[in-house]
């Protein structure tokens, strides 16, 4: 089980000039409690352009925890399944064209409710005309 609680202040923004912009100061800390028993506790910091009016503390609690699902749902799929933190390209456009590549078939193949996407790949590899059916399928109709 773990409990989340997440203060915030914009009084301490006047003190950080050198970034402009910055509305509050927020700290969120996390206790973990695990059932043999352990306990864990952490402690977190952070800025925000958020005003108070905009996003109090369960405003940031909820916007904190969003971003951590989309951490765990895109980026994740993009390392684990396409492998792009090992990827050895790193000049010009390539790594650019290559994160839209597979952010398109990210989506592509969620859009085709594929329930596991590594296994659509190897499936898809060695039948590259059902990948280009699939293609296909989700173009819009000519007029």
């Amino acid at each position: 089980m773990e409990t989340r609680t997440l203060r915030t202040t914009p009084a301490l923004s006047k003190y950080l000039c050198d970034w402009p912009g910055i509305a509050q100061v927020f700290q969120i800390h996390r206790v973990r409690r695990f059932s043999d028993g352990r306990v864990e506790q952490e402690t977190a910091y952070g800025i925000t352009s958020l005003r108070p009016l905009a996003a109090g503390a369960p405003g940031l609690l909820r916007l904190n925890r969003s971003h951590w699902s989309i951490e765990n749902n895109l980026h994740r799929v993009r390392d684990v399944t396409f492998g792009e933190d090992a990827s050895r390209v790193r000049r010009g456009n390539g790594p650019q064209v290559l994160a839209a590549t597979r952010n398109a078939l990210t989506h592509l193949l969620s859009a085709a409710e594929v329930p596991n996407l590594a296994a659509a790949l190897r499936r898809f590899a060695i039948r590259p005309l059902e990948a280009l059916r699939l293609i296909n399928a989700k173009a819009p109709p000519e007029n």
